[in-house]
């Protein structure tokens, strides 16, 4: 058994390589740089109010349960899942409104409205990204990106050519549908996988058959309460928690990582995971003999979308939202063009807008709205608190313009987040808010890998190496190093 494995960082991907490692590593230690655990996932409460910082789409109900079902547990044993309907709304140019609902009859019933024999298509689309869904979540996502060996299995390479790695996924939506509303309905989900759809492997569709066919969740009182329930099992499982301890150093034993230095001293290990900011921790913790990329590798890197985000509190309904809104009223091709090629500020921007008191009690006063706002921005790019309120004044008047209510006179709590609070709370490479692009290039055996080069203990797990952004990848990544570091611990 091992004895001591240190983890850095406690969002998602810190919290599942803990948990998986418990079996074989006596003492577990996961260092967070903040005072609350969660990462990207933590909360804001305040004046009742609960707010969600980060994740609030909870998709692929069955990576979760899959986590806790290794540990002989339920989702439902640490928080209540409810299933929305509609999952979501897409706010489309002139006010006009799709909202998606909860049964798949319904949903062709929904298609079939806007184009003629389009459900008969959306059967054939779901089939095939239903078969990528099963195969990518068998045999794709679980490899460790090691060894481009990995991809020469039986089971991969059978699968290969329908897994339409190197089609992209506009094409592939193309190529059912020709309205342009079904269009945008079916690319949304890869918006913020860090590429546009003209430049995402149509492998992604998987993403649609997990929106549409598996359907939209919310756990009651936020993603906190996943958090709170991974901890509560990590702690079940012997893991040890020490929030305020940033690690600004490593001491080393030859090709290996003797111990951490964190602000409030020294902490001995046999591994290290690093499932923090990878970016951060090789190039400004370890020194240039053990860094395993260069400068230059990641300045070349494509980064998804960082984010300028609002919290609200409103001491009024708003009627015409629902859980999950998607502001598609301007132009998102140009909108995509600001984030990946001009890299600037968008001029007509696109937003996403949370409402989960629609749903949930627990975080708002009664009578009261919770308000997330999100709109997707480049990484890396100028931040300050005039552009932040310029946008607040752009998207408030959009947001009431479409509720047809009066918003901004009933705030009674607002909060901002963008690229320099991204960069100062988690050391995000360029302020980024969801990782690394999946591009081709930039997908599988093609992301910075989950173990050090120079360093036989150090490994790396979370959003900028496999499996990918997002939490199901990120819950999954935290079992893929667990599993490479049990298995080559035993050689």
């Amino acid at each position: 058994m091992i004895n001591t494995c240190n983890v850095i960082g406690s969002g998602f991907s810190g919290l599942s390589v803990a948990a998986h490692l418990s079996s074989s590593v006596k003492n577990i230690n996961v260092f967070e740089k903040n005072n609350h655990f969660g990462g990207r996932a933590r909360q804001i409460v305040k004046d009742g109010f609960v707010f969600d910082m980060g994740p609030s789409w909870y998709w692929m109900p069955d990576v979760f349960e899959r986590f806790f079902n290794k540990f002989g547990k339920q989702p439902s044993d640490y928080y209540d899942l409810v299933k929305l309907d509609p999952g979501f709304q897409i706010i489309f140019e002139h006010n006009h409104s799709m909202k998606i609902p909860q049964k798949w009859s319904e949903i062709l019933n929904l298609f079939e409205k806007y184009e003629k024999g389009s459900s008969k298509n959306l059967v054939k689309f779901m089939e095939d990204a239903m078969y990528k869904y099963n195969v990518g979540m068998t045999s794709l996502v679980y490899q460790s990106g090691m060894s481009i060996f990995e991809l020469f299995r039986i089971d991969i390479l059978k699968n290969i050519f329908k897994m339409n790695l190197f089609s992209s996924y506009r094409q592939h939506v193309h190529r059912y549908f020709k309205n342009p509303y079904l269009r945008s309905l079916l690319e949304f989900p890869v918006l913020f996988l860090g590429a546009s759809p003209s430049e995402t492997p149509a492998l992604y569709s998987l993403m649609g058959y997990s929106a549409l066919k598996q359907g939209t969740y919310y756990p009651i009182g936020g993603f906190g309460k996943v958090i709170d329930g991974m901890m509560s099992l990590c702690k079940e499982l012997g893991v040890s928690f020490y929030n305020n301890h940033e690690i600004i150093k490593c001491n080393f034993d030859s090709n290996n990582i003797f111990s951490l230095v964190s602000n409030k001293g020294e902490h001995k290990c046999d591994y290290t995971v690093c499932s923090s900011d990878y970016q951060h921790f090789d190039q400004k913790i370890l020194p240039s003999r053990f860094k395993h990329y260069s400068r230059k590798y990641w300045d070349k890197r494509l980064m998804s979308p960082s984010s300028l985000l609002f919290y609200i509190g409103v001491n009024k309904k708003i009627d015409k939202l629902e859980h999950h809104n998607l502001f598609f009223d301007e132009d998102i091709e140009q909108h995509t063009i600001d984030i990946y090629t001009d890299i600037k500020w968008p001029e007509k921007p696109l937003f996403y807008v949370c409402c989960p008191s629609k749903t949930d009690k627990s975080v708002a006063p009664p009578s009261y709205e919770n308000i997330f706002i999100l709109m997707p921005i480049a990484a890396g790019i100028n931040d300050n608190k005039s552009i932040r309120e310029k946008y607040f004044e752009i998207i408030i008047k959009r947001i009431e313009k479409y509720a047809q209510t009066t918003i901004k006179d009933n705030i009674l709590f607002k909060n901002s987040y963008c690229v320099n609070d991204f960069k100062s709370d988690y050391n995000a490479f360029k302020g980024n808010a969801y990782g690394m692009a999946n591009t081709l290039f930039q997908t599988a055996n093609f992301k910075p890998k989950i173990k050090n080069k120079h360093l036989n203990n150090l490994f790396y797990t979370g959003q900028l190496t496999v499996p990918g952004p997002g939490v199901p990848p990120s819950i999954i990544s935290g079992d893929v190093v667990a599993n490479y570091i049990i298995e080559n611990h035993k050689k």
